[in-house]
């Protein structure tokens, strides 16, 4: 599951706040803190990174020890590690480590605001999102999912209790859930699938009818793990669906699988998967591990 956690840090806004969330993750053996210094590009003014990089490794150290106050102590392993490049790219660099680590998930901050519209992705989490070879935990954080206590903090519900699961119903779809089943802190699931490929009203009524009686078979494992389920069918475009129903039933999570139906034809992960990540405000699992016994 996610017994090795490659969290990548910029210290940015996002990053800072994984720290908030990060005890959520379940099954965590080992976490690998990681940051990466780009000094691809000498300074023209002398500037060396000596001085940046002694400070990161301090910065390091205090997040090392933020987990252990936080729980992640004996027998979870905790290692902080500090990469310089002097060529390449910072994605790149994650990306290697990540492989070299045998890491189950990356964790990563999404980064940048468009004053328009969408939350987007910054350009390296995107390309780590592209070219993952393992799950990605992209978290974005909604202030609209925090409740006020008495006292007037705010709490956030657990990271994997309420997930929302879109499926297209592709292999992938199937892996999807197989890999959801098998995560123990997961509380209660809401099944979507959005019909979008029929045109006349017969053929939506058609589909509907198809995608419940499809999504009532899925409940049926669900709830035989133990598992709260409720199933949603929608019509219309998939990410605008997914991204409505997210926010109505205020889940916690979304995971999707990294490719769709037609996942031959995209570039590394499907572009529902990607166009979701990019615009919600949700954290985002994107799934690429498929069930041991499911490998070819």
């Amino acid at each position: 599951m996610f017994e090795k956690v490659l969290v990548a840090l910029d210290f940015s806004a996002y990053t800072e706040n994984i720290f908030d969330r990060i005890t959520g993750i379940p099954g965590i053996e080992e976490v690998v803190l990681l940051h990466v210094v780009d000094a691809t590009h000498p300074s023209k003014l002398g500037f060396t990174t000596g001085p940046y990089v002694e400070n990161v490794r301090i910065l390091m150290d205090e997040k090392r020890a933020a987990l252990a106050h936080l729980g992640f102590q004996n027998p979870v392993r905790v290692d902080a590690t500090v990469k310089v490049i002097t060529e390449g790219t910072v994605s790149q660099a994650i990306l290697e480590a990540a492989e070299a680590r045998h890491a189950s998930l990356i964790v990563m901050g999404a980064r940048g605001i468009n004053p328009i519209q969408e939350i987007l992705l910054g350009s390296v989490s995107s390309t780590v999102l592209r070219q993952a070879k393992t799950n990605v935990l992209v978290m974005h954080f909604d202030p609209g999912c925090e409740d006020a206590d008495a006292t007037g903090a705010t709490s956030r519900p657990e990271l994997f209790s309420r997930l929302l699961l879109p499926s297209d119903f592709s292999p992938s779809a199937r892996d999807a859930l197989s890999f959801i089943r098998t995560i123990p802190s997961v509380q209660e699931v809401i099944l979507l699938h959005v019909v979008n490929r029929a045109e006349s009203e017969p053929e939506i009524e058609a589909a509907v009818r198809e995608a419940q009686a499809r999504l009532a078979d899925m409940s049926t494992d669900l709830t035989a793990s133990g598992l709260a389920v409720k199933c949603r069918i929608r019509v219309g475009d998939p990410t605008e669906m997914t991204l409505a129903v997210a926010r109505e039933e205020q889940v916690s999570l979304i995971a999707m699988s990294a490719y769709g139906t037609a996942w031959f034809e995209e570039m590394l992960v499907g572009s529902t998967t990607f166009t979701v990540v990019r615009r919600t405000r949700k954290p985002v699992l994107v799934i690429r591990n498929r069930p041991e016994n499911d490998h070819p």
